[in-house]
């Protein structure tokens, strides 16, 4: 079993990964948009740091410190989400959900825990606070998230994907 980072909690062996995203690819060298066959959905925001050149496109759009910010945030992914739709890129659009879907689980992070840190030194969860303002710009960040999961042209080509590419 790999060592555990002080800040987290161990990894289950051989468990940590998901067994639909290709985490053996070269990341560094892989182009999405010319090879979406290589994608793979995986689960929740697996590859939202990896997938290139989405990533570098959505990333710096990518930010949830006040509502304000999650709101202009939120927008401007989801306008890119909206122009990776016009363009049949389903590999774009599901980019642009998974760090929609990010922006909301970080926000929650800094909403239930001080800085952001869930695990203490000796690896047990630290205590809950409620941050109203990290929560809010997480609200901001779900409803999004969920009006680009529940987009009928989003679902059919998740569906054409997986069927296509597994």
């Amino acid at each position: 079993m790999a060592k555990a980072s002080p800040n987290r909690r161990a990894p289950r062996a051989d468990t940590h990964r998901s067994p639909t995203f290709d985490y053996a690819l070269d990341f560094r060298t892989v182009n999405f948009r010319d090879h979406p066959e290589l994608y793979k959905v995986g689960r929740g925001e697996e590859g939202v740091l990896l997938v290139e050149p989405y990533k570098g496109e959505i990333l710096p759009h990518w930010r949830f410190a006040t509502p304000d910010v999650a709101q202009e945030s939120s927008r401007a992914i989801y306008a890119l989400f909206l122009g990776y739709k016009d363009r049949g890129d389903f590999v774009g659009m599901d980019m642009a959900r998974k760090f929609l879907q990010m922006g909301y689980t970080r926000a929650r992070r800094y909403a239930n825990h001080k800085g952001g840190r869930k695990y203490g030194a000796d690896g047990s969860v630290l205590p809950y606070k409620n941050d109203p303002v990290k929560a809010e710009a997480a609200a901001v960040f779900y409803t999004v998230w969920k009006q680009a999961e529940a987009d009928p042209e989003y679902v059919r080509l998740k569906a054409e994907h997986k069927q296509k590419y597994g």
